[in-house]
């Protein structure tokens, strides 16, 4: 069994940048593709970003493309999300996942899930 556990969420000013971090509670961490998601109340949960664990190849979402960036440090088993510009809808919350069956942007892909880290964009 595999415990993720996101931080680094937080109240951030349009425009401002934040990281989120994914700690794994695993070894083998590396070896599992990771992502995250975000959700928003009485939405279904969205696909923002993955890293596979072959090769590091990395998939985002059209609406982050070129704002969010996903990395993974393997030594120290934790996923980061760097956030940068961000945007009033970005507002969700925001988890990690991990060991993906399938087609990555699909939520039920994803094996392991963290509880979520809560960011909020304001004007």
């Amino acid at each position: 069994q595999v415990q993720l556990v996101e931080s680094g969420g937080g109240l951030v000013q349009a425009g401002g940048s934040l990281r989120l971090s994914c700690r794994a509670s695993k070894r083998t961490f590396s070896n599992y593709d990771m992502g995250w998601f975000r959700q928003t109340p009485g939405k279904e949960r969205e696909f923002v970003a993955a890293i596979r664990w072959l090769g590091g190849s990395t998939l985002y979402a059209d609406s982050v493309k070129g704002r969010f960036t996903i990395s993974r440090d393997s030594a120290e088993n934790t996923l980061y999300l760097q956030i940068n510009s961000l945007k009033l809808e970005d507002t969700a919350v925001y988890s990690c996942a991990g060991g993906a069956s399938g087609s990555l942007p699909i939520a039920t892909s994803w094996r392991y899930w963290g509880q979520g880290t809560q960011v909020t964009v304001s004007s």
